[in-house]
């Protein structure tokens, strides 16, 4: 079993599909094809159930690539850590990251990281924090900045990044609509609810605020991207529950953002979700400390 074919596996067990994954990896589909057989062959046992349209993996196929990720990653931190000894950064920093993660500037981040290892290739994955610990556990990402994480479902270390209130988002026009006004939870029973999917960090916040206060609700609109959020919330068709600077965007202009009141205060906290020190990569750590710089904050 070689590291090259464990890449072409994960691969095409990340894009269901041997042609985008033989696009990704700048290799023919036929020699592709021809590494999955040998591996399944060397294995004594199918990894992918193909049919003309889908490729899904079996049973083994799922088991492998928990460990082909885990190979994967420890292949390159060697590599990574060989560089590093002299004096290199090279190699491959791959991080997630919730979508309007607060306390830092993804990009600005990701553009002074360029600027000074120019030879560390970036790979930014977008997913909800379940994804992204997921990611980090296995080895797939280095590291991930996600929302609202707690001690349970994290072993490895949290960094704390920005702790905000959640507020109500609604349209001008809405009953609770009051500049300076505080809503009660009892207030928002009945209402129709615009939210995230329930990986999402803000969507994970708004539910556990919900449930601790003891309101049910109905999410009627669900969402995977901000905009269309706060397009949905314009056009009067719900309220959202969400972090507070959500309502400081361009496209959130107009709108009414009403803080809760009550003895539970729900809050939306980003965090950077590190592995154990020593499973960081020279990259992750290279990142960390752009991180802890103010301006980039």
């Amino acid at each position: 079993m070689e590291l090259r074919q464990l890449e072409h596996f994960v691969a095409v067990a990340e894009e269901r599909h041997f042609t985008r994954a033989a696009e990704r990896l700048a290799v023919s589909q036929s020699g592709l094809s021809a590494s999955v057989r040998a591996l399944e062959h060397e294995l004594r046992t199918p990894l992918f159930s193909r049919t003309t349209r889908t490729v899904r993996l079996t049973e083994a196929g799922a088991a492998l690539l928990v460990e082909a990720e885990r190979t994967l990653a420890g292949a390159r931190a060697a590599r990574d850590a060989v560089d590093a000894v002299r004096g290199l950064l090279r190699g491959t920093l791959t991080l997630g990251v919730e979508q309007c993660v607060a306390g830092v500037s993804t990009a600005r981040l990701l553009a002074a990281f360029h600027r000074e290892h120019p030879h560390m290739e970036i790979r930014l994955r977008q997913e909800g924090t379940s994804s992204l610990l997921e990611g980090v556990a296995g080895g797939r990402l280095d590291l991930a900045f996600a929302a609202t994480v707690s001690p349970p479902e994290w072993r490895g270390e949290l960094v704390p990044l920005a702790r905000e209130p959640m507020v109500v988002l609604c349209a001008p026009g809405h009953r609770l609509a009051q500049e300076d006004a505080r809503v009660a939870w009892g207030e928002l029973r009945g209402e129709s609810f615009i939210d995230f999917h329930p990986d999402w960090g803000p969507r994970r916040a708004a539910d556990e605020a919900f449930a601790v206060a003891g309101v049910r609700r109905t999410v009627a609109l669900e969402v995977n991207d901000v905009h269309s959020l706060l397009e949905l919330v314009h056009e009067g068709l719900g309220i959202a529950v969400v972090p507070h600077h959500f309502s400081r965007k361009p496209e959130a202009r107009g709108l009414v953002a009403v803080e809760l009141d009550g003895a539970h205060r729900p809050a939306y906290e980003s965090v950077v979700v590190l592995p154990p020190a020593q499973a960081m990569t020279p990259g992750a750590k290279a990142l960390m400390t752009l991180v802890r710089e103010a301006p980039l904050r």
